[in-house]
């Protein structure tokens, strides 16, 4: 199958190209090279898709069976390339994010909720994208999803992933809680360890992707572990494990932390305490292939990986993630007050 993957260097946009190059798909890349290094064995295209000139050098001669679009951010800018590559490819992957909807994560959702209103033609740049806020970045996300499917003439499938783990994350959130566990003593943990979570494993998603393309299933979907998948505690029992760490778990209440004003979701990474943060409906998603492996795999493996390449590509959001050993000791020291 012929694949042209607009991004392809970091994150989920590698480890889409270095899947389907394993599989045999004959793959192009389409980036600005400067983010990360190319996979080896694919067609890499020098080019910025906010520039019309890099695009129609893109097209000139090539076609493809699948377009999956790992690193579209702003409305107008995905509908001009969209616009482009219908007519010189079969069908159009974009992946969204669960943040299009307003209600998450204070209220549970499925793909039948409310999503924000944007203009598919909603111009702008995404060199900040690192620093937007949700309601700008479910927004600008959705504008997206409006311009694929006003642009494309042909089958379109829409991906809604929910947070994403595994190898090759750089955002920052299971790496640094791998990384501070490791570093043992005693351990801030937030909330009720039962509490469910459920993250994807990048592999899980790029793995749906794949078959979204080999068997021509066309949609929305929204891409999490279901419900009952993992826990918090998991998770950080999974950290403790891989490392071999001395850590001790502190297990703090959530009133305490809301009362210290700790941020949700970046200080501590991954905790949140809105009703809808973990229950987003993907059962849609399950029955069209989707397929979660145990958290502990993603932990194992997220480890190795962290051991093996010396840390994640640098990307802004990394910045905004975790607490400092000073806070956590004075919390620590609140905690033990009470």
């Amino acid at each position: 199958m012929r694949l042209l993957v607009l991004g392809g260097t970091r994150f989920v946009g590698r480890a889409l190209v270095e899947q389907a190059a394993a599989l045999g798909h004959q793959v192009t890349t389409f980036n600005r090279g400067r983010t990360g290094q190319d996979v080896p064995g694919v067609e890499a295209v020098r080019g910025d898709r906010e520039n019309a000139a890099d695009l129609h050098a893109l097209v000139t001669g090539r076609e493809w069976d699948w377009v999956v679009d790992t690193s579209g951010y702003v409305p107008r800018v995905v509908g001009n390339a969209a616009r482009l590559l219908s007519g010189r490819a079969g069908a159009y992957i974009f992946l969204s994010t669960v943040s299009v909807y307003p209600e998450w994560p204070a209220e549970p959702v499925d793909e039948a909720s409310e999503t924000y209103e944007c203009s598919p033609d909603t111009p702008g740049t995404a060199e900040g994208e690192a620093n937007w806020t949700a309601a700008q970045y479910g927004a600008y996300k959705v504008g997206c999803e409006h311009a694929v499917q006003e642009a494309f003439e042909g089958q379109v499938a829409l991906l809604r992933p929910g947070v994403i783990l595994g190898p090759l994350e750089n955002v920052g959130r299971l790496t640094w809680w791998l990384t501070r566990i490791a570093r043992g003593g005693r351990v801030l943990a937030p909330g009720d360890a039962r509490k469910p979570i459920q993250p994807i494993d990048i592999r899980d998603l790029t793995a749906f992707t794949l078959s979204c393309l080999e068997n021509g299933i066309t949609g929305t979907f929204n891409i999490t572990a279901p419900k009952d998948h993992a826990t918090f505690g998991g998770l950080l029992n999974a950290c403790q494990a891989v490392t071999g760490s001395d850590a001790e778990l502190t297990w703090v209440s959530d009133e305490f932390l809301i009362e210290q004003k700790v941020r949700q979701w970046t200080e501590i990474p991954l905790w949140r305490t809105p009703l809808g943060t973990w229950t987003v409906d993907s059962a849609k998603a399950t029955a069209a292939g989707l397929a979660c492996r145990p958290i502990e795999e993603t932990v194992r493996d997220t480890c190795a990986w962290l051991s093996e390449s010396g840390g994640p590509l640098a990307y802004g959001r990394q910045a905004h993630h975790g607490l400092s050993p000073e806070r956590e000791r004075e919390l620590l020291e609140l905690w033990d007050h009470r």
